[in-house]
């Protein structure tokens, strides 16, 4: 029997083979895996359906493969059900009279509008028609060899030409109430290469399919959602304090404590102040969906691309929870093991780039959610506080939002009591 790739969830249907873990001659038990499939950002593995020995494998890393494909045939397995007889053809009816054939048929369904080409099976010659009736076309601008007869040999009647008339004035009228996209984007220019090698050496790699993934929703989120991005430096000083103070309580536990998992907890306490910040857009209903749920996403940095794993209901979670959780969904993303799922869901992304460096930038909003936040590299910097120059340790921030919905004062207002959450994080939240 051969085994096929499965339907793999909601708007999936097709991937790519990363690895194959069977060949010809291996013995497989039910639901043993036979191969790891990469579809949008997640590797998952495609269990067999049938038990047996592989006769023959019908795909190699590499190949891209659809839903119903044959993954691989299997021998010395349970005999496959005998295929039904196929129905037996109905005779054809019998054909009319004339005088039937010259009452006006039912109204067809429309073509496509601009079609002008003769049906298929119509004979390239002259078409078979009276002269009186060929008289009648050439006087309506009729061509005949369009019109598919009903009489003996495909000769054309009258009742033809009123059928074929009748096709023409509804596709006309589905055109007619079809209004016009004015603002329809002009037709994208085909991509167009060029030989870099006249000027000097070149090496060529192929893109991954991680890769244009990010690539195309990137494109997507950048072209259909207007970015603004408001900047600012935020204290970090306090959070700094904290970490230090229970680092080593926290690696007893066996976690490390970094900046994220506070950071989250100051995330949520001023999501709940602005709400619009945790809503998206339906743009087919024109409404905003508020929601009451607190799901972060979390941009990690991995060899094969930028991959964002879900952080779930973070308002009711620990800071050792937090922590936890991001060690194992970070470990799971750079081995390419995170689900379909957990790649889901989220109402709002942080991205930080303070372990690599840098300072401002603008992040890129996750489409459906409506903002992101962008952090960093930090640095000590003298600030002026009650008169005094302090030392004070700086994170640059970058907060994009999507200005359909929110305006920029609701970002100023947004990142001012970020910075105050993160001014006086509450100790009560990191003891454990």
């Amino acid at each position: 029997m051969d085994v096929k790739l499965p339907k793999l969830g909601e708007g999936a249907d097709s991937g790519v083979v990363v690895n194959v873990f069977v060949k010809e001659g291996d013995m497989v038990a039910k639901d043993q895996p036979l191969l790891e499939l990469e579809n949008e950002k997640a590797v998952a593995s495609i269990p067999s359906t049938a038990a047996g020995v592989v006769g023959q494998v019908h795909v190699k890393a590499g190949d891209r493969i659809s839903v119903g494909q044959r993954l691989v045939t299997l021998t010395g397995g349970p005999e496959p059900a005998a295929p039904a007889a196929a129905p037996t053809a109905a005779p054809a009816p019998k054909r009319p009279g004339a005088a039937a054939r010259q009452v006006l048929a039912p109204e067809p369904e429309p073509v496509p509008a601009g079609e002008d080409e003769p049906e298929a099976g119509l004979s390239v010659h002259a078409p078979l028609a009276s002269p009186s009736l060929r008289k009648v076309a050439r006087e309506l601008g009729i061509n005949l060899a369009k019109i598919r007869g009903s009489e003996a040999g495909g000769r054309i009647v009258l009742g033809d030409v009123r059928a074929y008339l009748q096709r023409l004035m509804a596709t006309a009228e589905a055109a007619k109430s079809r209004p016009a996209d004015a603002t329809a984007a002009p037709a994208k220019p085909a991509p167009v290469s060029v030989d870099f090698s006249q000027w000097g050496p070149v090496v060529k790699k192929s893109i991954s399919p991680l890769r244009q993934v990010i690539a195309r929703r990137m494109l997507e989120n950048w072209n259909s959602i207007p970015h603004v991005t408001q900047f600012d430096n935020l204290d970090f000083t306090r959070l700094n304090e904290l970490r230090k103070q229970y680092v080593a309580a926290y690696e007893a536990k066996g976690v490390k404590l970094t900046f994220t998992p506070l950071v989250l907890k100051a995330v949520v306490e001023t999501l709940k102040k602005h709400p619009i910040f945790n809503a998206s857009l339906d743009e087919a209903a024109n409404e905003v969906v508020f929601k009451e749920y607190f799901h972060l996403g979390i941009a990690v940095d991995t060899e094969q691309g930028l991959i964002v794993p879900v952080l779930r209901d973070v308002d009711k979670k620990s800071v050792l929870d937090l922590a936890r959780e991001l060690e194992q969904l970070a470990a799971k993303a750079r081995d390419r093991k995170v689900t379909a799922e957990e790649l889901k869901g989220g109402t709002f992304t942080i991205s930080n780039q303070g372990a690599i460096g840098g300072a401002h930038f603008t992040p890129i909003i996750n489409k459906p959610e409506v903002a992101i936040l962008g952090l960093g590299r930090g640095a000590l910097q003298p600030v002026v506080r009650d008169g005094k120059v302090e030392i004070r340790l700086l994170t640059p921030m970058g907060l994009s939002y999507d200005h359909r919905v929110i305006d920029g004062g609701s970002a100023a207002r947004f990142a001012v009591d970020l910075a105050a959450a993160l001014v006086d994080f509450k100790e009560e939240s990191v003891k454990l």
